[in-house]
């Protein structure tokens, strides 16, 4: 391919959202360096790239564009470089998958959650009404929970394993914060070292019988806001000067308030939501930006 200004590829790889445009990371690799760089900062210059999918050009002739810039500010970097911690949402950041949908699809109700979904990470539907919502199309009890852990393993995003790696060789203290579950989130965990002590997540509520009784309401993320409320809680309780937010959605984007996150950094290598690109601090489709800025 010798142009990088409009490549056709195959419609089941884009979403039905139009407030949404998946960019898979190894699609991105058939361009040339010439034509894009995979991160930019959001308030900086832009070139164009379009993603057209033939059989959906003009459902998707707004949405479906990607705005990149070459580098993020010094400012920006010079935070990043000096964090004391790094707060990552799990869905579609950390993991390749949102985990609810994956759980709803695991017990026959993928689609109708899916939809909730994108609503809730689009900042339309307050996040706890999305959660509520969503539970109640499959309610799934703890034998499906246990069932569904053992026959799908967690799969990580490119580079995010090494990326915490380095972070915590440098002694920055790192923090998974997700609107997800603990009982999922808690296998992701484990595989990056990161103690269940400094996981900020829903619990799904079980009864005796192993029944779906509900999530527990008290956890900070249960509601609208509730990224930002656990952000704010880490920074006082651990006394961080400096903290990072990353992630791919609304709800992480709220984390960038007063005495909560100094930055929002948007991850966009799963799934780019380009309201929630265009009020960052920078943009990045591979972790391995955020690496190779720390050298």
């Amino acid at each position: 391919m010798t142009r990088a200004s409009t490549v056709f590829i195959n419609s089941t790889h884009l979403p039905t959202d139009p407030c949404a445009l998946r960019a898979p990371q190894l699609f991105f690799k058939i361009f040339s360096k010439n034509y894009y760089r995979p991160s930019y900062g959001a308030r900086s210059s832009y070139m164009h790239v379009t993603i057209v999918a033939a059989s959906l050009q003009p459902q998707f002739s707004k949405s479906a564009s990607l705005f990149c810039s070459t580098q993020p500010s010094k400012e920006v970097l010079e935070i990043w470089r000096n964090a004391d911690a790094v707060c990552f949402d799990v869905d579609s950041t950390v993991c390749l998958h949102e985990g609810i949908d994956e759980l709803a699809d695991f017990c026959g109700a993928g689609k109708a959650v899916s939809e909730w979904t994108n609503k809730a990470m689009s900042g339309s539907v307050p996040f706890e009404d999305a959660l509520a919502a969503r539970l109640s199309l499959f309610c799934p009890s703890l034998s499906q929970l246990h069932d569904f852990l053992d026959k799908r393993p967690p799969r990580l995003s490119p580079g995010i394993a090494e990326l915490i790696n380095k972070l915590k060789a440098s002694n920055t203290d790192v923090y998974l914060i997700s609107g997800g579950f603990r009982q999922m989130i808690e296998p992701v965990a484990l595989k990056l070292g990161i103690p269940p002590d400094d996981i900020f997540a829903n619990r799904l509520l079980f009864g005796s019988a192993g029944e779906f009784i509900g999530f527990d309401t008290t956890e900070f993320t249960s509601r609208s806001g509730g990224k930002a409320v656990a952000v704010q809680h880490i920074r006082k309780v651990h006394g961080h000067k400096s903290l990072i937010m990353i992630g791919d959605g609304a709800t992480d984007l709220e984390a960038r308030s007063q005495g909560g996150a100094d930055l929002f950094i948007c991850y966009g290598g799963v799934l780019l939501r380009e309201a929630v690109a265009a009020k960052s601090d920078w943009v990045i489709l591979s972790f391995d930006d955020l690496s190779t800025a720390l050298d």
